[in-house]
């Protein structure tokens, strides 16, 4: 019975409600934005390590200490790795696994963004692709889930928005989810084509889910008119991630990133 629950729970943050099947493409030009992790390691004037709740402990009961030790640049592509250690860090907060997050320096907006990556597969894992605006309380900021899997449902990605109206805490959020059989093995293009009228995500060219602006409530409906953060980052365990727990023997597991392109609109 708790099982049970703990699952139920866990299924809440993932959303099937908002499927959609449609192209979805790149445009042609050159990005306006681009990090093709082409150097010898992560270029700090991209992106910074989001380190601030390591002592107090991340949101969902993750289980990770995030650090700069875990994320690097090779043979052209990121990885962020998720290992089983306890860190030995002055603002460590017991955590027996370490990972890495890390938070775009520029803003985003409205706008097509391609994110080319290579998923870790082991139960336990939760890699994540998404956007979060610097401030304001969750959920009335937004979020912005571009790509989301959860090692014990491997191969099945999911893509969410949440607002103040609409969210997992309430069971009300905006989602769909679609298979990727090699999600784990194989390179895929992750997209977010987000407008003012709409925001759909996709996979290799087609759009699995859409969100349109067409509900009441203003900013507690679509609070997607402003400047996010994207986030990068690899949990280990939490609600969703370790709703079967966290597989040791299966650790350490990488996230790849070929490179990230944004086109403005």
């Amino acid at each position: 019975m708790l099982l049970a629950l703990v699952m139920l729970q866990a299924a809440t943050l993932g959303a099937t409600n908002y499927a959609a099947d449609q192209p979805i493409a790149a445009p042609a030009r050159a990005p306006d934005f681009a990090d093709e992790f082409a150097g010898h390691a992560v270029d700090s004037a991209n992106w910074r390590f989001d380190t601030s709740q390591n002592r107090t402990g991340w949101p969902n009961h993750e289980l990770e200490y995030y650090g700069p030790d875990n994320a690097r640049v090779v043979g052209g592509a990121l990885e962020i790795v998720a290992r089983r250690e306890r860190p030995d860090k002055p603002d460590a907060g017991g955590q027996a696994y370490t990972s890495a997050r890390m938070v775009s320096r520029r803003d985003f907006g409205y706008g097509f963004y391609q994110i080319r990556a290579q998923l870790p597969c082991g139960r336990g894992t939760w890699p994540a692709i998404w956007l979060l605006p610097d401030q304001g309380p969750w959920p009335a900021k937004g979020e912005i889930d571009i790509m989301e899997m959860v090692g014990w449902n491997l191969n099945v990605v999911h893509a969410t928005v949440h607002s103040a109206k609409f969210n997992h805490v309430l069971k009300t959020q905006r989602g769909a989810e679609r298979p990727v059989p090699t999600a784990c093995t194989a390179w895929h293009d992750y997209q977010l084509d987000w407008r003012p009228d709409a925001i759909l995500i996709g996979v290799d060219g087609r759009a699995y889910m859409r969100v349109a602006n067409d509900q009441p409530g203003g900013a507690a409906a679509w609070p997607f008119d402003k400047p996010f953060k994207m986030i990068l980052n690899l949990a280990v365990g939490g609600d969703w991630g370790g709703a079967k727990g966290v597989d040791d023997a299966a650790l350490p597991q990488r996230m790849r990133v070929d490179y990230v392109r944004y086109w403005k609109r």
